[in-house]
């Protein structure tokens, strides 16, 4: 089978870990429930920023959240190395920016993600996944936006699923909780 997946917030943990950065560097001690709580992708508001003082923070700190000690969600490098191992073809598309692609992409497979260059795609919008998506003929797409998963809903023979997150609680998705979760939607026991 052909398996694709998302990186931030589907196998790794980036808005939470961009969370405790943010409290160090705004000097403040929002408590971890408040991010649990958020109805946002955004995570700026928890700590009283506007739009515009959100998207500067945010990118002002892209270098330290995306390279630094952002951990992969418990089971996520594990379960795709198990995928892979049974002979599944393994997709990572990323809505990442084009100057961060290579370097992602190395940070992953240092992560121990199994990783094969011609199957990572990156920089393209979020809206735009849609046409990677349909272009491999994927049987299984992950994600966690519900921007990306609208698009993708009902369309083609791809089966999307979602990775929980409290922004995408109201989506009628197939949903896993956990990565260990998996095997309730791939058969990871024979292809």
């Amino acid at each position: 089978m052909k398996i694709g997946f998302d990186i931030d917030d589907t196998l790794i943990n980036l808005r939470e870990y961009a969370f405790h950065i943010y409290n160090v560097k705004l000097k403040k001690n929002v408590p971890i429930d408040v991010f649990h709580r958020l109805e946002r992708v955004e995570i700026h508001e928890a700590f009283e920023l506007t739009e515009e003082q959100g998207a500067e923070m945010w990118n002002s700190s892209l270098e330290e959240i995306y390279f630094n000690a952002c951990p992969p969600f418990p089971n996520a490098v594990e379960t795709i190395q198990e995928l892979e191992r049974r002979g599944h073809e393994i997709y990572y598309i990323t809505s990442r920016p084009k100057v961060h692609g290579e370097r992602t992409l190395e940070w992953m497979k240092t992560q121990g993600f199994p990783i094969e260059g011609e199957r990572f795609f990156y920089g393209m919008k979020d809206q735009e996944k849609i046409q990677f998506i349909e272009k491999i003929e994927l049987d299984y797409y992950f994600d966690d936006k519900p921007e990306v998963l609208n698009t993708l809903g009902g369309k083609g023979k791809t089966t999307v699923v979602v990775k929980d997150q409290s922004y995408n609680r109201n989506l009628n998705f197939p949903r896993i909780l956990e990565w260990k979760d998996i095997e309730n939607f791939i058969d990871t026991r024979e292809l």
